[in-house]
């Protein structure tokens, strides 16, 4: 998809008005943690060294169109302050004569805070009066919030119609990211695909077959296409009704040439707790009285020998209960062999997802992926090929 990026726009003299995420969590009014302010910093930072006015546009929570004072971004401005090494200005409302008259007051270099869209009921009905008047404020529309671009918000569709717009850096890195991963990738194309619930990812799971070659199930989901497969799997968490919808996933993926990994070996026990005694044994020899709540050695050997045979990697889910050991071990090293492969340069590796992110995090193996999106909702949208309102307003080619 073409679009433009913060290297098409001339910012000197001109005020951009950038759509953030700084959606960040507060504990007693103190940011815990920044990283999605972190995230920003080299939009602002362009926007600024080139002579512009830096403009924030964000929401916080969820005051559904109330002035909720706990939820407003005035919590926020220290730790945005301490982050960008510079004042940021603050704006009681993000339309009207107090915004206008803080980016008045602005010299070029400067960067203000929009008091949280969200605290207008307008915005999530992407409200045309509302667009108009934030559009005002300024000259050049930048989104680099690709996590609510999955929503047509007033701050996220509405005002990129009004005024020339461009993906910031951390829009233009997530859209590179998910272009190389699902709009043309380097082949094979293989990807991790865990979690709980079938029912919760069945667009996700068409949408692959579609796109990849192999499809790996792990987690809770795995146990569903085990039982779809006449296989016992004893206590475990499975959605028994949905066997038959897995039934049909397996046929479209064979028909499509979409290889469907599933477990080899099993990891089970009697309790999910810490250290639970537990034993291995093949997939389809789970006592009556036991959950599973990994896969294998056998079948993380199998998943190691295909991602070193291809080029590009998704991944969304873990492939067992990896919050407590030693149900982790799959998940970890499956994470680590991807790691190490991209770190020489085999692999293109995308992740994205909380449980994701968390688990990758945990098998020290996030930072040397390719790629890691925090974006959720967007992410797996984009996953299951739908298309971001957000996303879309910038390609109107302006």
């Amino acid at each position: 998809m073409a679009f433009k990026t913060l290297d098409d726009m001339d910012f000197a003299g001109k005020t951009a008005l950038i759509r953030v995420d700084i959606n960040v969590p507060l504990e007693n009014g103190v940011v815990t943690d920044s990283t999605r302010i972190e995230r920003i910093l080299p939009t602002i930072r362009h926007v600024t060294e080139a002579g512009g006015k830096a403009v924030l546009l964000a929401h916080f929570g969820r005051p559904k169109g109330a002035r909720v004072p706990e939820m407003s971004l005035s919590l926020v401005r220290p730790a945005l302050e301490a982050a960008l090494g510079q004042p940021v200005g603050f704006a009681e409302d993000c339309m009207g004569a107090p915004a206008k008259h803080a980016v008045a007051a602005m010299s070029a270099g400067d960067v203000l805070l929009l008091e949280n869209t969200r605290f207008h009921a307008g915005e999530e009905k992407n409200d045309k009066m509302l667009a108009a008047a934030m559009a005002a404020l300024g000259d050049i529309y930048v989104n680099d919030a690709f996590s609510a671009a999955h929503r047509a918000h007033a701050s996220t569709e509405g005002i990129a119609q009004l005024r020339p717009a461009c993906a910031g850096r951390l829009m233009e890195a997530e859209l590179k990211a998910l272009e190389a991963a699902l709009g043309d990738p380097e082949r094979p194309v293989a990807a991790v695909v865990g979690g709980a619930k079938v029912s919760t990812k069945l667009e996700l799971l068409s949408n692959l077959i579609d796109k990849v070659d192999h499809l790996i199930i792990g987690g809770g989901m795995a146990n569903t296409f085990l039982v779809a497969k006449g296989v016992g799997i004893g206590t475990s968490l499975a959605e028994r009704e949905m066997a038959e919808t897995a039934r049909d996933i397996m046929t479209e993926a064979e028909a499509k040439g979409c290889t469907l990994h599933l477990p080899r070996d099993i990891v089970v026990a009697r309790e999910f707790a810490a250290g639970a005694a537990h034993e291995i044994l093949p997939a389809d020899a789970c006592p009556e009285d036991a959950m599973i709540l990994d896969a294998g050695p056998e079948t993380v050997a199998a998943i190691t020998e295909l991602l070193g045979k291809c080029r590009t990697l998704i991944w969304n889910g873990p492939l067992g209960a990896f919050e407590i050991a030693p149900f982790d071990a799959a998940t970890t090293a499956a994470a680590q062999e991807a790691a190490r492969l991209t770190g020489e340069g085999g692999l293109v590796s995308v992740a994205g997802g909380g449980d994701t992110v968390a688990a990758l995090n945990k098998a020290s193996a996030a930072e040397a992926f390719s790629y890691i999106s925090t974006a959720g909702g967007a992410f797996l949208e984009w996953m299951e090929g739908k298309t971001l309102p957000g996303v879309a307003a910038l390609a109107r080619g302006d």
